[in-house]
């Protein structure tokens, strides 16, 4: 990281300005997830035009497909995906934990990292900070996530204690070093972010912290949200953590989540956010406006003339799509409108951040924030 600059302040909330070295970034941002090298169903120049300005990319998939010998040949990720703006990789932690089971059973944890089976062709896989750190430059991501540990919010069916969460906490730790130790032997010249864990236990959470905080990171990450938590427990781990990070470094909040979690999230200091949902829910129907969220597959739709928005400016609602054809394209299983659907979803939460980023340097977060939950809670 080059530097990042706080702008302005409304309570815990921030402008700020992110310089890396494909970019610079206006925060907050919601960041669109490309797991496999590419936003699904979206060009490259539909990012641009909507406003994006930085997206992520998987260290684990990319690092199993396409593999780091063909991005090397490429010189990293950017120009292999024809993406030239800034990118974020998460370093595998998640994966790892996602891909083990319930039980945990398909994977095994120790010291040295984490053994499992590629869900691609079922080859025994190793994965450590050190590899981590190793495929992330190859990648050349701008932001490069520290190896860890995801706790998980439960453990083989019952939740999960303290004394488990410390023990993944500290083991989360003694990665970071590692990653550190790796990162710099690379010599790296992107910025390595820490990721505080410690489940659902405050102590915890600033017990990691403070460790992180004394290594002297350029950004933070809060992880171990989004982890099958309760909603009410993932908002108190998300009001009392981001405002112990350090000021003058941007904090990001890992996987989260719906546009009302994203506006909470800044008004407790959080600069940078990432979901799948606005994808993944697209492709399931489900479309998020300004006045509510709209389940295009009710029949309800079938015969409704409107675009998904009037106030949205996004490529589908400008274009005069209706709600009557996307209902249509649904029905008939045709790729266009995931498509479109993920257009809108993406344009949206990009130009949700963009009005907060307005709110806040005005000094108007907190109005603006009445008039969007009011809007919100309309309905379509």
């Amino acid at each position: 990281m080059l530097s990042f600059d706080v702008l302005a302040t409304e309570g815990l909330a921030r402008r700020g300005r992110l310089a890396l070295n494909h970019g610079v970034v206006e925060t907050p941002v919601f960041m669109p997830v490309g797991t496999y090298g590419t936003v699904k169903g979206v060009l490259p120049a539909s990012l641009h035009e909507m406003g994006a300005q930085i997206i992520l990319g998987n260290t684990f998939h990319l690092w199993l497909r396409p593999g780091l010998e063909v991005i090397s040949q490429f010189e990293g990720l950017h120009r292999f995906e024809g993406w030239h703006k800034p990118i974020l990789t998460d370093s595998g932690g998640f994966q790892v934990w996602s891909l083990g089971g319930a039980d945990g059973s398909g994977r095994k944890i120790s010291e040295e990292g984490v053994r499992f089976a590629s869900p691609v062709n079922g080859d025994k896989l190793f994965l450590t900070p050190e590899v981590s750190m190793q495929v992330q430059t190859v990648l050349d991501s701008d932001i490069v996530m520290q190896f860890d540990e995801c706790t998980p919010y439960q453990t083989r069916g019952h939740l999960t204690t303290e004394a488990q969460a410390r023990a993944s906490m500290e083991l989360s730790l003694r990665w970071a070093r590692r990653c550190i130790a790796e990162f710099d032997r690379l010599e790296n010249r992107n910025a390595l972010f820490g990721i505080v864990q410690g489940g659902m236990y405050e102590n915890l959470r600033e017990a990691s912290l403070e460790a992180l905080v004394a290594l002297d990171l350029p950004g933070y990450a809060i992880g171990g949200v989004s982890v099958g938590e309760p909603k009410e427990a993932m908002l108190r781990i998300m009001a009392h953590t981001p405002p112990l990070l350090p000021p003058r470094k941007p904090r990001y909040l890992m996987g989260v989540g719906t546009p009302e979690d994203l506006v909470t999230g800044v008004a407790c200091g959080v600069d940078l956010f990432d979901c799948v949902m606005p994808t993944r829910n697209a492709r399931n129907g489900h479309l998020f406006t300004r006045f509510g969220d709209l389940r295009i597959r009710n029949a309800r739709y079938k015969t409704d003339t409107r675009p998904i928005d009037e106030a949205c400016g996004c490529q589908a609602c400008r274009s005069g799509i209706s709600r009557a054809y996307l209902h249509h394209l649904d029905r008939c299983g045709e790729m266009l409108g995931p498509m479109l659907a993920s257009l809108h979803n993406l344009h949206y939460y990009l130009d949700l951040m963009r009005e907060i980023r307005e709110a806040i340097e005005s000094g108007g977060f907190g109005a603006w924030r009445a008039r969007f939950e009011a809007d919100r809670s309309r309905g379509v």
